[in-house]
């Protein structure tokens, strides 16, 4: 026993050594990097980044080998993914200034100068391989830190291509290797554990054991929530364009996002027309024995069966013993819902072409609905509204535990950041307080940097109480 004992403490301080020297080594990299740079040298090393997945043929090559060994999703869509997210990305990022001064406020006195945060790790999850970690390391290169991946065990190999292509990029422009590294495989709880507590910034995308235990390590750490969206389709929706947008997005790579729908919320008095519409788009409601056979295969013993999540329909449906009719134009399955909770996993993040329905009387029964799916799973993430009513809309925001009202748009592609809406591309989606998060936001270039602030003085600006107090004191008295 106690030689075992020695064993086991002799490869957690292998491993937890192997972990500082990657940081020691990346932060002599960020220090070079960042030392006497402008902004060109942090825009064309993040444009290298971006062209290690973009180029098309190794996007179509990480992808397939991203399929083929997580098991997840479906190729066509994750290059389509992995190609619109970096190039949203670019987008939002190409005229920010990210070094030196970046705002003068001479009036208030403040000059505000960008900072880099030093070395960055990244814990990323095996749904987007390639996608999630070029995300990260696009943003940290922008602003001037070094990054260190820590993939999923599935998708060690992904990432470690996508690491050898991002290499071969910064051979060109001479560009150190240490500044974009992985944690070596194989991948560790330990490895992990360690890159969290020796890093200047964690971010954690995926797990929500991860998720704890970054904010545990004592190091600044920005972790996202788990998903469940569910959208209500009121009287006022368009059904046809409601159906179409919910069947692309809860298709969309097999369902692998976080933002892919799990719930929708129907009011009953468009209910026939709107499952005639979901028929049309490929959507298969399912009786009950169908559902209860879908629910037992899909749940297995208190776990998403792998044989299903991010399978195919065929595969989906041949694991769960179901055949629907017109099997060949299916592409999801709609199992009837009720009740909410613990007791009723379906009502929860399915990860699957499975999609929960629910049928309310009107719009307030339809919020309760929402509300009561949102605190037992998925608070702070996202919901989706399809209505002509904007009003709607703001009631579901002021009223909801939920960081994003998704108005008339397929979800998975809106919460992420999109061509057609203002949030911005990313793959983490931080949930605010309601989800146990620092951030409320998608996760950013902001989050990857310092300011610091200078402060000159500046003309008093002190009220008198009277000027304070004078409509406190016209209510409540003196």
């Amino acid at each position: 026993m106690a030689a075992d004992s020695t064993q086991t403490m002799t490869t957690i301080a292998n491993e937890q050594a192997q972990v500082d020297a990657q940081i020691a080594r990346a932060r002599i990299a960020q220090q070079r990097y960042a030392f006497g740079a402008d902004q060109a040298r942090f825009d064309i090393a993040a444009l290298a980044a971006a062209w290690a997945l973009m180029e098309p043929s190794r996007n179509e090559a990480l992808s397939r080998q991203a399929v083929e060994q997580t098991g997840l999703g479906n190729v066509q869509d994750k290059m389509t993914k992995n190609h619109r997210k970096t190039l949203g990305l670019l987008r939002d990022i190409a005229d920010v200034p990210t070094v030196g001064v970046i705002r003068e406020q001479p009036e208030l006195g403040l000059t505000e100068i960008a900072r880099p945060i030093g070395v960055v790790g990244a814990v990323v999850p095996s749904t987007n391989p390639a996608a999630t970690p070029a995300n990260n390391v696009i943003n940290a290169l922008k602003c001037g830190n070094a990054i260190i991946l820590s993939p999923s065990p599935k998708g060690v190999d992904v990432c470690a291509v996508l690491l050898d292509h991002i290499h071969a990029e910064f051979d060109k422009l001479g560009i150190d290797h240490d500044l974009v590294q992985m944690v070596p495989a194989p991948s560790s709880k330990v490895k992990t554990q360690r890159l969290m507590e020796a890093v200047d910034l964690i971010i954690v995308t995926g797990s929500q054991d991860n998720v704890r235990r970054a904010y545990e390590s004592g190091t600044p750490a920005i972790g996202v929530g788990a998903g469940n969206a569910t959208v209500i389709v009121d009287e006022t929706a368009d059904l046809a364009t409601a159906a179409s947008r919910i069947a692309a997005s809860k298709t969309f790579d097999n369902a692998t996002s976080c933002s892919s729908e799990n719930g929708v919320i129907v009011v009953r008095s468009v209910l026939e027309g709107f499952l005639k519409e979901m028929h049309a788009v490929g959507g298969r409601c399912l009786n009950e024995r169908q559902a209860e056979a879908v629910k037992n295969a899909l749940f297995d013993q208190g776990h998403l069966n792998r044989h299903m999540i991010a399978k195919d329909i065929d595969v989906f449906l041949k694991v769960a013993g179901v055949v629907v009719a017109e099997p060949e134009t299916a592409r999801f399955v709609v199992l009837p819902g009720d009740v909410v909770g613990a007791a009723a996993p379906e009502s929860g993040e399915k990860l699957s072409l499975a999609l929960t329905l629910y049928v309310v009387d009107d719009f307030e029964a339809a919020l309760e609905k929402a509300a009561e799916v949102l605190h037992f799973q998925g608070a702070g993430h996202s919901v989706g509204l399809h209505s002509r009513d904007d009003a709607r809309a703001r009631h579901l925001g002021e009223t909801l535990p939920t960081c994003r009202v998704i108005v008339n748009q397929a979800h998975c592609f809106a919460t992420g950041g999109s061509f057609e809406n203002g949030l911005p591309f990313s793959l983490s989606m931080g949930c605010g307080s309601w989800g146990g998060n620092s951030i409320d936001s998608n996760l950013h270039y902001r989050h990857f940097m310092n300011i610091t602030r200078i402060v000159r003085p500046i003309a008093a600006r002190e009220p008198t109480v009277d000027e304070v107090f004078d409509q406190y004191w016209a209510v409540a008295g003196r």
